[in-house]
């Protein structure tokens, strides 16, 4: 009797523990699910939807005028391929570089390591606002440490194009670069002594190992780091609008949206525009922003799962 009684208590246990897991993650998944719904009902809406009081999320009238002027104002393509050659060069590289940064933390101890990775730490906590106007004056009047204006006279003026983008990839500087060598070198510190000694054994060096044995069995670290950096990259728009003034990508692209919207509706003044009907237009070109990392994240969520889990276990 006591027996079934205690077994019966557990079932009801069980029974509750996956009420509540399941209203927590309805509810978590909500939380996530509502901006993207609410911006796809937004975007198929015809105008005169936006003042229809029985519309709220399906559309009584259905258009893709929104797409086609979003398209248009953004010049999309061509903004669209800006942004992944961006987001693909910085990514390679500074996934490169931070694997060379989290090699030599995690296994080269040298002098002042600790100190250098307390820097590295210190990257992550410190806001980038903080360090805006140097990097700024530092890219507006590129010297090089003076190199460059006693071989031509004069310094170089980086901004307006990929050049800061490509610089602060290769030298492990770059967007959450900090918190990406601080992912390798944990992962890299996972890794049995044995394996490099065996390397080193058989007559191998520090970077031979690194290519042969470390790098091959770091691909769960690896796949992590590009996917946060392709997507970081892709969806920031405070460096990206500081150093690309002029350049078509999806932030600087996305920002001055309603303002091109406003000149191609008639009179050009975004005061006498509908701003409901110009919120709209706007919404309609986040998601055609974000639409690229969902078609992604379709494909590659398993690896990007086991890689993460991996990681953890690992590092």
């Amino acid at each position: 009797m006591i027996i079934a009684r205690l077994l019966s208590l557990e079932s009801w246990k069980r029974w509750l523990w996956t009420v509540v897991r399941l209203v927590l993650m309805a509810g978590l998944s909500f939380v996530i699910l509502y901006p993207i719904l609410q911006k796809i009902s937004t975007a198929i809406k015809d105008k005169s939807d936006l003042y229809s009081p029985i519309v709220v999320f399906i559309p009584e009238h259905y258009s893709l005028d929104n797409f086609k002027k979003a398209i248009s104002i953004m010049d999309y393509w061509h903004t669209l391929f800006n942004t992944f050659t961006l987001s693909a060069m910085t990514t390679i590289l500074t996934a490169v570089s931070c694997a060379f940064a989290g090699y030599a933390f995690a296994r080269l101890k040298f002098k002042g390591s600790n100190l250098l990775f307390g820097g590295v730490i210190l990257t992550i906590l410190v806001p980038p606002t903080t360090i805006l106007i140097p990097i700024y004056m530092n890219l507006k009047d590129f010297s090089l440490m003076g190199l460059i204006p006693l071989l031509t006279g004069k310094s170089v003026n980086l901004l307006d194009s990929y050049w800061p983008f490509f610089l602060t990839s290769v030298t492990a500087n770059s967007l959450k670069a900090g918190l990406y060598i601080f992912i390798f070198r944990q992962f890299f510190r996972g890794i049995p002594k044995e394996v490099e000694e065996a390397a080193y054994i058989d007559g191998a060096g520090v970077s031979k190992t690194f290519m042969r044995i470390m790098l091959p069995n770091a691909v769960p670290a690896i796949v992590t780091v590009l996917l946060f950096s392709f997507v970081w990259q892709w969806n920031d728009s405070f460096f990206t609008t500081t150093y690309l003034t002029s350049g078509k990508v999806m932030s600087t692209q996305l920002a001055s949206l309603p303002h091109n919207l406003s000149i191609m509706l008639e009179g050009g003044v975004a005061t006498n525009k509908d701003p409901f009907y110009m919120s709209m237009v706007q919404d309609t070109g986040i998601l055609l922003a974000i639409l690229p990392l969902i078609i992604i994240y379709l494909f590659v969520q398993r690896y990007f799962v086991e890689s993460i889990e991996r990681t953890g276990i690992v590092g």
